[in-house]
């Protein structure tokens, strides 16, 4: 038996609180550390680019130092060249996140299903992109995807086209290199919470009567459900704000990241751009927002995504 339940009522119900409020206090400074990073490196330059969002622009600086001025913003909302950006990054965006969680989903399944050296084998083929720097493999499609490369020279030689695709540079192949660098994040976010089910569950429904398909679609991606929210969050965020894959790979269509490069480095409009970077932060949190409140309601708990 502790000692603290041989108290007296009354002096229990004054040393109950004052260890509950030690413990909150321990648990606060062993958090103290991750506070403080946060604090530095995420809060503080968000800050400090709302602040330059709200100066004046300069012909001589990159912006007015102690102004105030909805400049920026004014110029986002009357531009057609940011407005068409925002729409094409959404766009890729939306398509990139859906074509990947849909990827991910059946390879995550084929992970948690398989066994020995064919589950090792597909683990490591996830891990292993995640090894190679994020231009080079980016970089690569270029000689794979472009006119005369490699994948048109197989579509060729079976005769399943007659001319050349120009994926590359276009918007197809900044899909698949999007696709292609979220992919194993999204797998590894809904294969750990795959590899906590209990498959039990699923035999049990089968033995009700339950199809193979039907079974898959109303026990496994409900209880997947935190994870495809998770993959869902990383493949949409990352790829509204890609920047190597259209880059690399983009054609004229000029997404959000690349707009804001040039606007800070090459026409030095510091007010425009971080006055965009905002609004589409604002606009990334919304549709994150929209996107985890709908996929929640097919399953899956809120808190663990």
């Amino acid at each position: 038996m502790s000692g603290h339940s041989s108290l007296p009522s009354p002096v229990a119900r004054v040393w109950e609180p004052l260890r509950e409020r030690s413990r909150s206090k321990r648990a606060l400074l062993l958090m103290a550390p991750l506070l403080v990073f946060e604090l530095l490196l995420f809060v503080a330059p968000f800050l400090i680019l709302l602040r330059i969002s709200f100066t004046s622009g300069s012909t001589d600086l990159r912006y007015a130092a102690g102004t105030w001025s909805l400049e920026g913003y004014a110029e986002v909302f009357s531009s057609g060249v940011l407005l068409d950006a925002i729409l094409y990054s959404f766009k890729l965006g939306l398509i990139a996140t859906a074509i990947t969680v849909s990827i991910a989903v059946f390879y995550a399944y084929a992970i948690w299903r398989a066994e020995g050296a064919i589950k090792s084998a597909l683990l490591f083929s996830v891990i292993l992109p995640l090894l190679t720097t994020l231009v080079v493999k980016t970089y690569a499609f270029r000689p794979l995807l472009s006119p005369t490369g490699t994948v048109n020279d197989l579509l060729l030689s079976l005769n399943l086209i007659s001319e050349p695709i120009q994926f590359v540079p276009g918007t197809i192949g900044v899909i698949v290199g999007q696709v292609y660098i979220v992919l194993p994040y999204a797998v590894l976010a809904i294969y750990s919470v795959l590899s906590t089910m209990d498959w039990g569950i699923v035999e049990a429904a089968r033995d009700l009567g339950a199809s193979r398909p039907r079974s898959v679609l109303e026990i496994v991606v409900p209880q997947a459900m935190p994870g495809i929210i998770v993959a869902t969050v990383i493949s949409f965020a990352w790829s509204v704000g890609a920047y190597a894959a259209p880059g690399l790979l983009a054609s004229q269509r000029v997404p959000f990241a690349i707009e804001v490069e040039k606007r800070l480095l090459s026409n030095l409009q510091w007010e425009i751009a971080t006055a965009y970077a905002v609004i589409m932060l604002l606009l990334m949190a919304a549709s994150i927002g929209v996107l985890t409140v709908t996929l929640n309601r097919f399953g899956g708990e809120f808190e663990y995504a």
